[in-house]
């Protein structure tokens, strides 16, 4: 969201020539630059006495690189580098390095060319023209005959290569044994890296959520002031019913907000509420009234269309949509990195831990996306973005909740009703997180750690003791004392669930499976 985003000049003299002084006599020396039947001639900038292109054009006197080209021009003199044939008469002429690095040439003489008449020989280039072609011609059918020959052969010893598999190049080496190893194929398959079909598909299903909180703080001065901050994140549009539109986004988004405005891809913005949260996964449900949103806007939004991800492979394009940084809904592009990364998150806000396996992408997950979509080629969601990896030496690392996991959860917090609070359910516990990092320091599972048990109460009842670490409740993990009461207020007094708990016995811990009938807070 987001505030809370989880955890990253050369010297050797000039290069301009010295005869005659430079800038003497007008800039470019003696006849200036583009002079005298060809550029930079008699002694202008870089190549003086000749300079590059003289005496009426390119690559004069016979060849290239002869006979004045670069005549006392920067690293040639006198014939220069290259001149009268490849690297005669030496690399920097004259005096060697002397007087010929930069052009120089203490003479202060022009030399003079002398252009060679060439006699018209019979036949002409006309004549060598068609003798080439010939010649070409024959050796290609030659060299074809022989090829398809050795093709044919090799067919008939080595067998056909399978058809569907084409090697992207020949092998470097080929091995004499029975076991052989294919060479890769190229794949016939193309992702475009114009994604703005499916981004203006998919667009109208993402929205833009904003957080407005209010957080307590001890003053300077002593005392208690109440400060507001603003948030920021993303959500898919993922369900409606008669009378709501039902938004899954992170609970990290939406957590501790005193209100929540949705904007959609229309820019049009409207109130929403909390209908469920999961912080042991991350997830939440937001809801808009359908009577909010004007005709317009619901002519314009979409539900998303929902995909697979137990299908990905690594490799294939990730297409990341969300509100990054606030700004409004910014598109990124990237590829599957990687399946099942087991990733701790911890929120300091709420103290919450939870330990997932999620989707690692290259697409940019930045603050603000949040909530958002992550997309495959086809334009379907397949995981909830979640988190990214900060760290400066670290790039393109960016997680996302996989949608196969996602559902399951939010489809129970749209169905699932929060319960009165007169009927709802009391465990009757005082309980301390165990988080990842409390966890690994003394070899205990993460969960609520039982420092009290109410006399009387379910929990005493069941036989869940002082010392147990609650694990998981009615099948749902459980990573923090907040995240077992979030779950409470969908269960009434008297309904009985199962709590997985966690019970120290010689220094290790043995789980057990305990039925529990809730009972009523009075």
């Amino acid at each position: 969201m987001d505030n809370n985003e989880r955890n990253h000049n050369q010297s050797s003299d000039s290069f301009y020539s010295y005869n005659n002084g430079t800038n003497q006599n007008g800039t470019s020396q003696n006849n200036g630059a583009y002079s005298a039947n060809g550029a930079y001639q008699n002694g202008s900038a870089y190549g003086q006495n000749g300079g590059t292109y003289q005496n009426g054009g390119t690559y004069q006197n016979g060849g290239t690189y002869q006979s004045g080209t670069q005549n006392n021009s920067a690293y040639g003199q006198n014939g220069g580098t290259y001149q009268n044939g490849g690297y005669q008469q030496q690399f920097y002429q004259s005096q060697g390095a002397g007087n010929a690095a930069y052009g120089q040439n203490p003479s202060g003489k022009k030399e003079k060319k002398r252009r060679e008449k060439r006699e018209r020989k019979p036949g002409g280039f006309g004549m060598k023209l068609a003798k080439c072609a010939a010649l070409a011609l024959v050796f290609g059918l030659v060299s074809g005959t022989v090829f398809e020959g050795v093709h044919l052969a090799s067919g008939q010893i080595f067998g056909d290569s399978d058809p569907t598999v084409a090697a992207t190049g020949s092998v470097l080496t080929q091995s004499d044994s029975n076991t052989k190893i294919e060479a890769t194929g190229a794949s016939s398959s193309y992702v475009a890296s114009d994604v703005s079909d499916i981004v203006e598909a998919v667009m109208p299903s993402i929205v833009s959520i904003t957080n407005v909180s209010e957080s307590q703080y001890q003053s300077f001065f002593g005392g208690t002031q109440t400060q507001q901050s603003t948030s920021c994140g993303s959500g898919i549009i993922v369900s409606q019913d008669a009378d709501n539109l039902y938004i899954a986004t992170n609970n990290h988004v939406v957590e501790g907000a005193d209100s929540l405005t949705v904007a959609f891809s229309d820019n049009t913005t409207v109130s929403a509420e909390i209908k469920g949260t999961d912080p042991s996964t991350d997830l939440a449900v937001i809801r808009v009234a359908l009577s909010s949103i004007d005709s317009d806007t619901l002519n314009t939004i979409k539900v998303a269309t929902l995909g697979n991800s137990d299908d990905l492979k690594a490799g294939q394009a990730a297409i990341a949509i969300g509100n990054a940084l606030g700004y409004g809904q910014s598109v990124t592009t990237g590829v599957i990195s990687a399946l099942n990364r087991e990733v701790t998150v911890s929120d300091s806000n709420s103290n919450t831990n939870y330990t997932a396996e999620l989707i690692q992408t290259s697409a940019a997950i930045n603050p603000g996306n949040s909530g958002g979509a992550l997309l495959n080629a086809a334009g379907e969601v397949i995981g909830i973005n979640s988190v990214k990896y900060a760290d400066t030496s670290v790039e393109g690392i960016g997680y996302a909740i996989p949608i196969s996991t996602a559902m399951p959860i939010i489809e129970d917090l749209i169905t699932k009703e929060k319960v009165d609070e007169a009927d709802s359910a009391y465990l009757g516990i005082g309980g301390v997180d165990v988080t990842s990092d409390v966890a690994k320091t003394y070899n205990m599972p993460t969960g609520v750690y039982v420092a009290q048990v109410k006399e009387n109460s379910a929990a005493e009842q069941a036989g869940i003791q002082k010392g147990d670490i609650i694990t998981v409740f009615d099948g749902k993990d459980v990573s923090s004392m907040e995240d077992l009461s979030s779950k409470l207020q969908y269960y009434k007094a008297g309904t009985t669930v199962d709590v997985t708990i966690q019970r120290s016995s010689n220094g290790q811990y043995e789980e057990q499976t305990l039925s529990v009938t809730l009972g009523k807070k009075n």
